[in-house]
């Protein structure tokens, strides 16, 4: 018969073409694979990332925020506003979490120092070290006034590793005035 195909040689081309194409397809996941998993944990370590810096924004405000509401702040009461920090940053880890509060008093003319200053894993400000207020908070008034300055540190190390690598140093502060009189006193006992 001459000039028509028989069936058979036209299974066993459609039988060939379709092993070309899974050999085909394996060989495209094998190139991909790699970049799918860039990209996936990349976005896993990038969001944890993210999550963690919103935390130690929300931790930074509510510590200046529990300061700010007493007029006279003992030594428990700032063991629970600076141990508060922890369940704010949970389910994330509170060992690299770094959490200050400081009292800074703007004199008469403008000049901004470091009243008190308690920590939690860090370090605190000495009293009378000079403070630079963002914007127009140091603006001169005449008279005296306070504002509660929290600030949050945290060394976020991704889980993996895989695409974010080293530690990454998060950090917010926030100035906040007294709610409740002019200034806080701290009293050590």
């Amino acid at each position: 018969m001459t000039g028509t195909i028989s069936s058979v040689p036209l299974l066993q081309r459609l039988r060939d073409f379709a092993r070309g194409q899974n050999g085909m397809a394996a060989v495209e996941f094998a190139v991909t694979l790699p970049f799918l998993l860039t990209a996936y944990l990349g976005g896993v370590e990038l969001g944890d990332g993210v999550a963690i810096d919103r935390k130690v924004a929300i931790t930074t405000r509510a510590v200046a925020d529990l300061a700010s509401r007493y007029t006279t702040i003992y030594n428990s009461d700032m063991s629970s506003i600076l141990g508060a920090s922890s369940s704010i940053i949970a389910p994330y880890s509170g060992a690299p979490l770094a959490v200050t509060v400081s009292e800074v008093t703007v004199d008469a003319k403008g000049n901004a120092t470091v009243t008190w200053s308690d920590t939690l894993n860090g370090t605190a400000h000495a009293v009378g070290t000079p403070v630079t207020l963002p914007g127009t908070l140091g603006t001169a008034t005449g008279t005296p006034f306070s504002y509660i300055w929290g600030e949050v540190r945290y060394a976020y190390t991704p889980t993996l590793g895989y695409v974010l690598t080293g530690t990454l140093n998060l950090s917010n502060e926030i100035f906040m005035s007294p709610r409740q009189s002019v200034s806080v006193t701290r009293v050590n006992s």
